[in-house]
């Protein structure tokens, strides 16, 4: 196994890294929408948080030798199911034209009282 740190993408907000190589996949932690170089939490609308997040996943996936267009399942937390076709969008801006198998569920309460959280499993 191998740790990932990526110096694109924010500073962990607790005790874990970026992600961890094993074999040939890499399983990233999940990320919010900090700007990675102020470290400040973008406050826009869910798509704009959406956006943050993809960018900061998206230097992770670099930072580990791989691309958007290789990750395998994609988990989205969100605060709000009505945000659901907002985030949506940009998410198949971002993979388009791939697809990869994903599941998405509103919870409680996210780290930061953000709108949304993803993680990622990719191949490498």
């Amino acid at each position: 196994m191998e740790t990932v740190f990526a110096q694109k993408a924010p500073k962990a907000v607790g005790p874990y890294c970026h992600g961890i190589k094993h074999d040939n996949l890499l399983f990233t932690s999940g990320q919010i929408a900090l700007d990675p170089e102020t470290d400040d939490l973008i406050r826009g609308d869910v798509q704009e948080e959406t956006r943050q997040v993809l960018k900061n996943l998206e230097a992770i996936l670099n930072a580990a030798g791989t691309t958007k267009d290789k990750v395998i399942k994609v988990t989205v937390f969100i605060s709000n199911m009505d945000d659901f076709s907002l985030i949506n969008e940009v998410y198949a801006d971002f993979f388009a034209p791939h697809t990869p198998a994903r599941a998405c569920v509103q919870v409680a309460r996210l780290p930061l009282d953000v709108k949304v959280e993803m993680e990622m499993i990719a191949a490498i």
